[in-house]
């Protein structure tokens, strides 16, 4: 076979064990030292969700760091990454997950408001394009929170605002979005997400993504029936298009806050079309023969638009070959093979132990990438 000269790196995290830049960190060490000195480009990918803002930073972009409100309204820090008038803003940054305090779920009462505090200070930053990467999110309230921080109002029967969150949502009996942010109108709004869910009904956000955060089988009922009064109210202050977006494709991502996003003129493309984009990978791809991607587990989740999926495409398209190192495998090799990807090297292949592949990613990893260079570069 062929000596390849070159190797490109697209990987995504390894969740709860390394990130993208320790993934590529680790195959590169694993590949050099099979084949010293071997060229390798390192460019950690993903696809809209956590780790969007790391994968930017890693490209290139300066880091910002601005406190905001937690997804239950204490205060943290959170970043999002710069490069000229371009912006890439997390939503797990302000109202992910992580942002919870340790044990505990709030699904009726997380809101996006630092969300949308963390994108007004892209616009104070002097972005004209903001890629809004979505996923990871501890909140369904439909985006009213990142609304609420960008100037709109959601008031009750009384004129009151009505609480956090998208249980308070059902409470909602006027919107005002006259108040909201004007810089909004003259910025390239893009909502980067790899989920299609509409905002509410059996796929949408609520009863797709609730348990997840926590959510009962009644919480669930009272998110989606409250999300879906929200965005009655909406179409009232707005007219049809506030009912056409909770039906559109991205709605329901990241506990509606796509919904949200639309209603603030954002155009939804897939995180990773959109991260690859931006990151620039077309051109770090022209000088390479071999690109290798992964994330934790290839499943079939991966073939809707996770980052290896798409980084396999736009590099068959290119003529590369691909393959792909992960945590764990649960794909066909013909799936693979439709997918783009020649080859998947999981760490079982090595430790058959699932835990010990957990706790010792990087050192297995690294000896999955020397199975790589033998089969690929030698």
């Amino acid at each position: 076979m062929q000596v390849t000269q070159r190797v490109l790196i697209a990987a995504d995290k390894f969740k709860g064990s390394l990130t993208a830049v320790e993934v590529a960190e680790r195959v590169t060490a694993g590949l050099r030292r099979v084949v010293p000195g071997l060229e390798v480009a390192a460019l950690p990918v993903a696809d809209g969700g956590d780790g969007t803002v790391a994968a930017a930073l890693a490209a290139g972009f300066d880091r910002r760091e601005q406190p905001v409100a937690g997804p239950l309204g204490q205060e943290v820090t959170a970043a999002f990454a710069l490069r000229g008038d371009t912006a890439v803003v997390e939503m797990a940054e302000a109202s992910g997950l992580q942002r919870l305090p340790s044990g505990v779920l709030a699904p009726l009462t997380a809101s996006t408001y630092g969300s949308g505090e963390l994108l007004r200070a892209a616009l104070d930053a002097g972005a004209r394009t903001i890629v809004f990467g979505v996923g990871g999110s501890a909140t369904t309230d439909g985006g009213a929170g990142m609304l609420s921080a960008l100037g709109a109002r959601f008031l009750d029967e009384d004129g009151e605002p009505v609480p956090p969150g998208g249980g308070g949502l059902a409470h909602v009996a006027r919107a005002d979005l006259s108040g909201l942010d004007p810089r909004l109108s003259s910025v390239d709004l893009i909502l980067a997400s790899d989920v299609d869910n509409p905002l509410t009904g059996p796929k949408g956000a609520p009863a797709v993504y609730g348990p997840q955060k926590g959510a009962s089988p009644d919480d669930v009922e009272v998110l989606d029936a409250a999300l879906a009064h929200f965005a009655k109210i909406l179409e009232a202050e707005t007219g049809p298009r506030a009912a056409g977006y909770a039906v559109a494709p991205g709605a329901g991502a990241a506990g509606g806050i796509g919904y949200g996003a639309l209603l603030l003129g954002a155009r939804f493309r897939p995180g990773i079309e959109v991260m690859l984009d931006v990151l620039g990978f077309a051109p770090a791809l022209e000088q390479v023969s071999l690109v290798i991607t992964g994330e934790g587990s290839l499943d079939e989740q991966t073939l809707h638009g996770k980052a290896p999926a798409g980084v396999a495409a736009a590099a068959r398209a290119a003529g590369k070959e691909v393959v792909a190192v992960c945590g764990r495998l649960a794909l066909a090799p013909a799936e693979l093979g439709r997918a783009g990807i020649r080859r998947a090297y999981p760490l079982t292949s090595v430790e058959p132990d699932i835990a010990r592949c957990i706790a010792d990613a990087g050192p297995i990893l690294e000896r999955v990438a020397e199975q790589i260079a033998g089969d690929f570069l030698t």
